[in-house]
């Protein structure tokens, strides 16, 4: 929801020194919010994540972050595995991701594949991007139609939609 997003800018914003994600404007969070799953624990927003329509087939995850103190409780997986639910209710047949350290999505099935096997991806954004032709993150997609629903384990965080 759009109240969230002032939570998803500053969660995002503290975390981009990382390196591992852009940056993103509270008007573009405040559009695209009702897009996102979020990590909750003691009613804050520790993570959070968007599932971005590039085509009616392929959807990317986006600005997929966990605060350093919420992290190795499985929040990440467990908020990729809402957003590819989320992806075969709404139709997509892939979910796709750009990273500089595939391996997390690796872990959880995806591959890795040339940047020209996600051509929306490019068509989207990557023909604006100052670093097109010489990126280096890796192109990593899931196929939803094969894709195993993950279990979800019990972390003291709840994941998914905040209503209020």
């Amino acid at each position: 929801m759009s109240a969230d997003a002032p939570a998803l800018h500053a969660l995002i914003a503290a975390h981009l020194e990382e390196g591992r994600l852009l940056p993103r404007t509270l008007a573009e969070l405040a559009d695209h919010a009702h897009r996102f799953v979020v990590a909750v624990q003691a009613e804050r927003i520790v993570g959070c994540a968007e599932l971005a329509p590039l085509s009616a087939a392929v959807a990317e995850v986006r600005s997929l972050v966990v605060s350093a103190e919420a992290r190795q409780a499985g929040l990440g997986q467990r908020m990729v595995d809402e957003l590819g639910r989320r992806g075969c209710r709404e139709g997509f047949t892939s979910l796709c991701a750009f990273a500089h350290d595939p391996r997390f999505f690796v872990r959880l099935g995806f591959s890795i594949v040339p940047h020209t096997w996600v051509p929306e991806k490019i068509a989207h954004d990557c023909h604006s991007c100052p670093l097109f032709r010489n990126c280096g993150q890796y192109a990593i997609v899931l196929d939803l139609e094969r894709a195993h629903a993950m279990t979800d384990a019990g972390t003291g965080a709840a994941v998914g939609n905040r209503r209020g």
